[in-house]
């Protein structure tokens, strides 16, 4: 499936090339929100607003990085501003609880696991900025100058909350060990 050609079909008005794009990034979309927001019940939400946008506004895809750094770019921010407008609480949340929310739309969402838990736990650790370093350089293999664009700060910035977030990780990892 080539994007581009995608998206050339969504700007010409072709919904089922968006039936397809969508399809495509809505488990990738809905992972990154998760994870980058640790509010459930904003997932669905954000990534209905975020391929929204995409298909209001495609043609405003500039060709200056890939696709997918557009619509992570687009997802990160608005997942800021609705983190923004709800009371910051801290909550844990299990898969279980989880699928209750959000059922299970794509048919194959994470089930619980040891490791999981582990790894939600870890994440809890780092800040918004961090965990979306995280979990757009490992989960989605994206680079660091694709992460700047998505998160709107220079690269270096990105560079130190890699490394900051890498010490938070393998501190707590030690902790759990110990």
């Amino acid at each position: 499936m080539d994007e581009y050609v995608l998206l050339q079909r969504i700007v010409e008005g072709d919904a089922s090339a968006f039936e397809v794009f969508y399809k495509h990034y809505y488990p990738r979309l809905f992972r990154f929100i998760l994870r980058t927001t640790r509010q459930a019940e904003l997932v669905e939400e954000l990534i209905q607003e975020t391929l929204l946008f995409v298909w209001e506004k495609p043609e405003r895809f500039n060709y200056e990085s890939k696709i997918s750094t557009w619509v992570f770019g687009i997802a990160y921010h608005k997942a800021l501003k609705a983190m923004a407008k709800t009371a910051r609480r801290s909550q844990e949340m299990d898969m279980d609880e989880l699928d209750e929310i959000i059922g299970d739309p794509m048919g194959n969402l994470a089930e619980t696991t040891e490791i999981q838990d582990w790894l939600d736990c870890a994440l809890d650790q780092l800040s918004v900025g961090q965990r979306a370093v995280i979990e757009l350089t490992f989960q989605h293999g994206l680079a660091y100058q694709d992460i700047a664009k998505i998160l709107g700060c220079p690269e270096n910035t990105v560079k130190t909350r890699m490394f900051h977030a890498r010490k938070k990780l393998h501190a707590f990892a030690e902790a759990q060990e110990n």
